[in-house]
């Protein structure tokens, strides 16, 4: 069993430890008291601080207002304070000050120390607190790949609108993040080999699983339909007496139409937030494909439907026929809002040609990173927002679409390769001479980081980071009993853009690489130990977005 000293530290953590001691000898009322405990209410009692100027003189803060409530006048007793600045507990920040001012209480952590502690031992801080093997089987089923009969032209990069891309793009990322917590998931559908599709998913960074297409469908499919023909919710058959053949005619056997009772399968399984519209519906072949395709990916847990808000209502009716045929896996819907580009009608690949920056240099290596950014690029225009929402594109404003954050995608990556600058700088300096080799953190004094954007990168990023990922890799089919769920992709996105505005104003105020004097090298050695991590910290966020990084720029 890990030695609870030997934990990493977590901001949750150490606002429980906190919360634990302030209530010591409280004035609050048990009943009041035990509620909140229950409702995680105990962390409103403390306020993690952000802003660099908060910062300078505070990290936690319990706010005067919440202190009158747990003690007479929000005077806080001495031996209260004394319990909260000893606080602890597995994972809980070391604690450098408490002070009783105006504002309320405020708590300064033993920074030093922390980051000695965090450089140490960086690897848990990168990945998630609770990853585990076996968590389960997910499959992420994306309609808008799906072939259609409707579809005035066959599947491509031209068809593919920017909303379904935008559901493919979203289903890779949640795929990334439910793989680092410990899920096991793939995707439907499978698509042929070699297709055009594959391709311009593959340059935007996305491996969507191929095979060939083979009898063994065939064979699926009569399935699929005996079962639906045998349902108790089929619709009684109504014989036509001109004997044509309609799109949802169950092959062979010169059988009618199969017409499934909806409304009749929702209200008898009892599934909530299913549109009260679902009536009967004649079974199409297209939806009968898509079942096909889901059955082979069973066993599985949970499927996760990501889908568009236009074909919400037409998944939620393969959904349901697939419950009528026998299913009996979870199903769940993550539904993305539309993307709109006023004045302008653009498809999957011409929004991609419209990002794409022309090398300056001929050579492999600046094709790979013109890929990457353009990729970079359109990921971030299409994730950053909340996907329950729309997006709106100005791709009519000269120099390329708006985007989210300084530059959004090519902002980020920018920042990226500025550390890969920076230490390939320092590299070269120490192979002739300039510099030694960046000591072990156990011998470097971490008390000469008292720039304030030093603490901020790793206060705000580097220490919280574990948490984001457990909270962005739990299982949507925790988010309750109705047909929709929400995830919270645009996290990572908005993450690495705050990240790389405060890395950028820290570096354009630092001089990182000091002159090669020696009693300069514990500052500077320190500061490199800072943004090595932040290196990694950067690659690990990146990788949740299938972005290798960019060596330069």
């Amino acid at each position: 069993m890990e030695d609870s000293a030997d934990l990493p530290f977590r901001i949750s953590t150490t606002i429980r430890a906190l919360s634990a001691a302030l209530r010591a000898d409280s004035d609050e009322p048990a009943s009041s008291s035990d509620s909140e405990r229950s409702s995680g209410e105990p962390n409103k009692l403390w306020f993690k601080e952000s802003s660099a100027r908060n910062l300078q003189n505070r990290d936690f803060l319990s706010p005067a207002s919440v202190l009158s409530k747990l003690h007479a006048g929000g005077q806080v007793p001495p031996a209260v304070a004394e319990h909260v600045l000893s606080a602890r507990g597995g994972g809980a920040l070391p604690l450098a000050g408490v002070e009783l001012t105006d504002e309320g209480l405020r708590v300064r952590v033993d920074r030093a120390a922390v980051f000695r502690e965090v450089l140490r031992s960086l690897p848990p801080y990168l990945q998630p607190a609770g990853v585990a093997v076996g968590q389960g089987g997910l499959v992420l089923n994306c309609p808008a790949l799906y072939p259609r009969q409707s579809r005035p032209a066959p599947l491509s990069p031209d068809t593919l609108t920017l909303g379904q891309l935008r559901t493919v793009l979203l289903a890779d990322h949640q795929a990334a993040l439910l793989r680092k917590q410990g899920f096991s998931v793939s995707f439907c559908p499978v698509l042929p080999e070699g297709d055009d599709i594959i391709r311009f998913l593959g340059s935007l960074g996305v491996d969507w699983p191929t095979g060939p297409e083979g009898s063994a469908n065939d064979q699926r499919e009569e399935a699929v339909w005996e079962a639906l023909r045998w349902s108790p919710h089929r619709e009684p058959e109504e014989r036509r007496s001109d004997g044509a053949e309609e799109n949802g005619e169950r092959p062979g056997g010169g059988a009618g139409p199969v017409r499934i009772n909806l409304r009749e399968a929702v209200q008898q399984k009892s599934l909530q937030g299913y549109d009260p519209n679902l009536g009967v519906c004649t079974v199409q072949k297209d939806s009968v494909y898509q079942l096909v395709q889901l059955e082979a990916a069973v066993p599985i847990a949970t499927v996760l439907h990501v889908t568009t808000s236009q074909d919400e209502f037409r998944q939620q009716q393969v959904d349901v026929l697939w419950r009528v045929g026998g299913a009996q896996v979870t199903q769940k819907h993550i539904v993305c809002g539309p993307v709109k580009t006023p004045g302008s009608q653009l498809s999957a690949s011409q929004f991609r040609r419209y990002n794409f920056y022309s090398p300056q240099f001929p050579g492999q290596m600046w094709d790979d990173i013109i890929g990457v950014m353009t990729s970079a690029t359109v990921r971030f225009e299409l994730l950053s927002t909340v996907h329950s929402s729309p997006v709106t594109l100005d791709v009519q404003k000269e120099g390329g679409v708006s985007t989210k954050g300084p530059r959004g995608g090519v902002f980020v990556m920018y920042n990226c390769a500025r550390l890969h600058t920076l230490f390939s700088s320092y590299e070269q300096a120490v192979e002739q001479g300039l510099y030694p080799e960046i000591p072990d953190v156990s011998q470097l004094d971490f008390s000469s980081l008292k720039e304030e954007g030093e603490w901020l990168l790793l206060f705000n990023y580097v220490i919280p980071f574990s948490e984001l990922l457990d909270q962005l890799g739990q299982s949507p089919e925790r988010g309750g009993g109705g047909a929709r769920v929400s995830v919270r992709a645009e996290q990572i996105c908005r993450f690495l853009v705050s990240l790389s505005k405060d890395f950028s104003s820290y570096y354009n105020r630092v001089h990182v690489l000091g002159e090669p004097m020696p009693h300069l090298y514990n500052q500077m050695f320190c500061r490199l130990q800072l943004l090595r991590a932040l290196r990694e910290l950067y690659h690990c966020a990146l990788d949740t977005l299938h972005l290798p990084p960019v060596p330069q720029l």
